[in-house]
């Protein structure tokens, strides 16, 4: 099990580590253009090439969204404690709580663990997920005028969207299908090395708080999606993803909010590569517990 693990795990280091090295060995690297990119063109396809093509009925979306939405978002009350507990300001640890890596690392274990049966639970999490990142995250995440970043962010359209094709059981034409699977590829690699570039520059204090607020925060989650999931009485499968699901690391695209708005880059992308790296120990143990 830990090598299928490690499997799913490999190129996230790896692309970090090529972002580290590429800084270490003096090489400049455009952050504030990638970020754009990424947000802009990079995820909106990624969020349509992913979703558009899932099998999923009306009855276990919603049924899963709504579980996911209320563990999202007592994660997001439980911030204020966890922030005292760290001596944090919660504004930075707001989206790491709430945000797991639901998609590019969720998806590929849960689909090992669980096999097809059990994946359209793993793409409804990552939905759900990925609305509230990329609605209230981008609202609370900007700058200026929240509405007026959230018409922006072309990604909310996108999940939007693919929503509405899973309902419908409607695919892309396949021009576009084929566009926008290109267009993603990019995405994850892009987000990965801006992760290392970032990591290249980080202190080692900033380790040791990533490492205690992931020891903090999957109890947290894992808690959470438990009593939900048995609350709504989904499925057991459901609610084993559900757990599963929540308790992935941190997202990278956390760190890419943090980046974009200037609140603490160096200290979330710590928390990203901490939480990353234990997700090595304490996954097997979790799918011991949940398979």
């Amino acid at each position: 099990m830990l090598a299928e693990l490690f499997a799913v795990m490999a190129p996230v280091l790896a692309g970090a580590g090529l972002g580290f090295l590429w800084i270490r060995l003096g090489h400049p690297y455009p952050v504030d253009f990638v970020t754009r990119l990424v947000f802009n063109i990079g995820t909106p396809s990624l969020v349509l090439a992913s979703l558009a093509g899932a099998d999923i009925d009306a009855n276990t979306f919603g049924r899963t969204m709504l579980a996911t939405a209320l563990v999202i978002i007592t994660m997001g009350v439980a911030t204020f404690g966890v922030a005292k507990l760290l001596n944090r300001d919660w504004r930075v640890l707001l989206a790491p709580m709430m945000y797991p890596n639901t998609g590019n690392m969720g998806l590929p274990v849960v689909l090992y663990a669980f096999g097809s049966a059990g994946f359209a639970y793993g793409i409804t999490a990552m939905i759900t997920v990925s609305l509230f990142q990329f609605t209230l995250g981008a609202a609370l995440n900007s700058r200026g005028n929240p509405l007026k970043t959230l018409v922006k962010t072309p990604t909310v359209y996108a999940i939007l969207i693919s929503m509405v094709l899973l309902l419908t059981n409607t695919s892309l034409p396949p021009w576009l299908a084929n566009t926008v699977g290109l267009m993603s590829g990019f995405t994850v690699p892009l987000m990965l090395i801006t992760l290392g570039v970032s990591l290249a520059s980080i202190q080692v204090k900033n380790l040791r708080s990533g490492l205690g607020f992931s020891l903090v925060r999957i109890p947290l989650a894992a808690g959470a999606a438990w009593l939900i999931a048995g609350w709504l009485g989904l499925p057991p499968l459901a609610q084993s993803i559900l757990v599963l699901q929540m308790c992935m690391p941190v997202a990278v695209f956390n760190y890419l909010f943090a980046q974009r708005a200037q609140r603490e880059p160096a200290y979330v992308a710590s928390l990203v590569f901490c939480s990353t790296l234990l997700a090595l120990f304490y996954l097997p143990l979790l799918l011991a517990l949940l398979m």
